[in-house]
């Protein structure tokens, strides 16, 4: 999805009209359902998965320890999941092992309130689904209708009904609604898919859940909680994925819940709560219009940093923080704005809406506050709080955490996958987990988001790998919002998975920082953004796999495993080799870098089934300082991909068998001649779908090389003129 990562350019051959057609990336192991989608902490619960790109599926696994799965015996891609007592409740990733290797991921909750699955069909009024109080029930949209569910209500009896669908994955919509007994709607919320409700008589009331467009099937499930409250206590909501803005949130070393709380009314000026710097605040945007006003005094020549979390925190709000001086002459004061302070931005320029190939989807940035102010003078002032989208809204669970604070230099790091933008509009927002091919290499983009001043440089790297694998950080330059990492397979690694870490280091005030790098991927594979907006999240956990049952289509490596020297100013020529697997189509590919120094470098013309190539890397021109880079090769390509050509024999050889069943059947009993025409039929459609899967089709993806490592030295000073090393 990068304009920046794949220009133009290196489309125009890739995208004429018969190329519409092209499979896009080579197919990686996703996996789609976990069916049921939670269970309770203590129990043990037989979930199906299913998924695409899915073979020799024998492992299921999860983000948590706690969570264990076995394979249910004599049943395909059945698991029977063990969800410990101590576990805690939360949405945690589950993932499959398969020939390609580790899956993408796909939420799996665990609560504390009982769990049912909803077993019949309830499209009706009189077929509701009974919903037990405190508990939780699991099920899938029907299309073109409307899921009905009863429960029995108490007088003045508060309850909350949440239905979770968007934050565990679930491309669901949810609109909710609670009815009377006969169907008639009482409150309704299209928005968010909760709704706190006290009924004002005994009786049985009916919960609506539909799709806010009607969609339906497997994979829109949802889990529907039905909770009694307290009156006064705060209303319960189940737990759910983090936005990829929530990499920035929270600062290091900040404790769990905040010092002081807001007290109100603290909405007039008259009313300002009266604090003292630094302070960290916890408040609430309620009731709408809410404006929550602080006043403390401050001198001359001080800076302040405010950061302002909610968003981040999983809510729909958009805070914005107004900071003034007051000075006071008898009854009367003047007000000057001192700082207005609003979005964190994105570290990379994104989609402008949704859709558009101009950006990725991943958006870094948030609406969250994280800014500065200067004090001029000594004296009294006031800062403000307030949701610019809370004008009429009035939900006191959109809460708001307030921090100022003197300089604390930081910075909070995310990674994703490159995707691959089209020149005509196609766009593919495909999941890609980190299962690599042997010989393969794959290309993350690194973004930061850097807290109160730091601007230094941030060195990218990657741990406990599996064997046979290396990762290569690609430095984000000081001041820079982002990088590159990239992964890379040996052509001769095995089978093999491990749980990776991305960290990035810097130093910060003479001391060296180390920050983790959670990875975001797109929840479902778009194929076609056009007619579905991708939806990013974080991902709890970064496994790497790499599998030798394929391998990649080419690989691009230096011919010597070194470093590469040169002094500034030079032309250093880096000799590389090449390995071709799949057939190519086009006279050559053509390659750009990445790595910081190397950004402005020509593109690089590969000759098609070239063994050997050559990089030139003019330094005059690039204008590389002197100092260590690493660098990596990048464009696409379309390769004639065969996708599991090993199952073909396996396929033919069950063929046979079940030929010479049948044929030995005719002898024998109706019935086991019924079961040998099953056999038949089965292994007859196992065969033309693995051989239609085999042939050659044509794949574009993206190539990344081996990362190449370079030396800069400093260039010896110019003799004077005249002198005789001039001459």
């Amino acid at each position: 999805m990068l304009t920046r990562s794949l220009p133009y350019f290196l489309f125009g051959a890739l995208l004429t009209a018969p190329c519409l057609a092209q499979q896009v990336t080579l197919p990686l192991p996703r996996l789609l359902t976990v069916l049921p989608m939670g269970g309770q902490a203590g129990t043990d619960v037989d979930v199906t998965v299913t998924g695409e790109n899915l073979e020799d599926v024998n492992t299921l696994t999860f983000s948590s320890p706690k969570i264990t799965a076995k394979p249910v015996e004599g049943a395909e891609n059945k698991f029977t999941v063990h969800i410990a007592q101590d576990a805690p409740p939360g949405v945690y990733d589950a993932r499959v092992m398969s020939r390609l290797g580790v899956s993408s991921a796909r939420a799996f909750s665990v609560g504390t309130l009982t769990e049912i699955t909803r077993d019949k069909a309830n499209n009706s009024l009189a077929t509701a689904f009974t919903l037990p109080a405190n508990s939780i029930c699991n099920a899938t949209m029907t299309r073109r209708a409307v899921d009905f569910y009863s429960f029995t209500g108490t007088k003045g009896k508060r309850v909350v009904v949440d239905c979770a669908a968007v934050g565990i994955d679930s491309r669901l919509k949810p609109v909710l609604i609670i009815a009377d007994a006969q169907g008639r709607d009482l409150v309704v919320n299209r928005t968010s898919g909760f709704l706190d409700f006290t009924p004002s008589a005994d009786g049985t009331y009916v919960v609506k859940v539909s799709d806010l467009t009607f969609q339906g099937g497997d994979r829109y499930f949802y889990r529907l909680a039905l909770q009694d409250v307290a009156n006064g206590a705060p209303a319960p909501r189940q737990p759910q994925t983090k936005e990829v803005s929530a990499m920035s949130w929270p600062p290091v070393g900040l404790p769990a819940t905040a010092k002081t709380s807001e007290i109100e009314p603290n909405d007039k000026p008259a009313q300002a709560q009266k604090i003292t710097l630094p302070c960290d605040i916890a408040g609430r945007f309620y009731p709408a219009a809410d404006v929550d006003t602080y006043e403390f005094t401050a001198k001359k020549g001080e800076t302040w940093w405010v950061e302002v979390a909610s968003e981040r925190l999983g809510l729909n709000t958009d805070p914005f923080v107004l900071v003034q001086q007051v000075k006071k002459a008898g009854d009367s004061e003047t007000l000057t704005d001192l700082a207005e302070l609003s979005d964190i931005p994105s570290p990379m320029k994104v989609t402008t809406n949704g859709y558009s190939y101009d950006g990725p989807v991943y958006d870094a940035g948030s609406p969250d506050v994280n800014g500065k102010f200067e004090i001029k003078e000594d004296g009294t002032y006031r800062l403000q709080v307030r949701d610019l989208f809370g004008g009429t809204r009035s939900e006191p669970d959109n809460v708001y955490r307030l921090i100022v604070r003197q300089a604390a230099p930081d910075f909070s790091l995310a990674t994703w996958a490159v995707h691959m933008t089209l020149r005509n509009g196609d766009r593919a927002a495909l999941s890609k987990p980190m299962a690599l091919r042997a010989g393969d290499a794959r290309v993350f983009e690194v973004v930061v988001v850097r807290r109160d001043g730091f601007d230094g440089e941030i060195d990218i790297a990657m741990e406990n790998l599996p064997a046979g694998v290396t990762a290569a950080g690609l430095k984000i330059g000081k001041g820079k919002s982002y990088g590159h990492l990239v992964v890379t397979a040996a052509s001769d690694a095995k089978p093999g998975v491990s749980l990776g870490r991305i960290v990035g280091r810097a130093s910060i005030d003479g001391a060296t920082v180390q920050r983790n790098c959670p990875v975001a991927s797109v929840e479902w594979p778009v194929k076609d953004a056009h007619g579905e907006i991708p939806a990013p999240r974080l991902m709890a956990d970064v496994p790497v796999s790499v599998t030798d049952s394929e391998q990649a289509p080419v690989t691009i490596a230096v011919a010597e495993d070194k470093v590469f020297e040169a002094k500034a100013g030079e032309t250093l020529k880096i000799p590389l080799k090449l390995t071709w697997r799949e057939e190519f189509t086009g006279a050559s590919i053509k390659l750009s870098a990445y790595g910081e120094g190397f950004t402005t470098l020509k593109p690089v013309d590969i000759p098609n089934k070239a063994e050997t190539a050559e990089l030139v890397l003019d330094l005059a021109t690039l204008k590389t300082p002197p100092g260590d880079y690493t660098l990596a090769l990048y464009g696409s390509a379309v390769c004639k991909y065969r996708y599991n050509p090993a199952a073909v024999p396996a396929a033919e050889a069950a063929l046979k068998k079940a030929e010479q069943e049948l044929a030995e059947a005719k002898t024998l009993a109706a019935e086991k001649q019924k079961q040998a025409e099953a056999t038949m039929a089965s292994a007859t459609k196992r065969m033309k779908a693995v051989t239609t899967a085999a042939t050659p089709a044509d794949t574009v993806d993206i190539i990344v090389s081996q990362p190449i490592r370079v030396s800069v030295k400093t260039a010896p000073p110019a003799a004077p003129a005249g002198s005789t090393a001039a001459k």
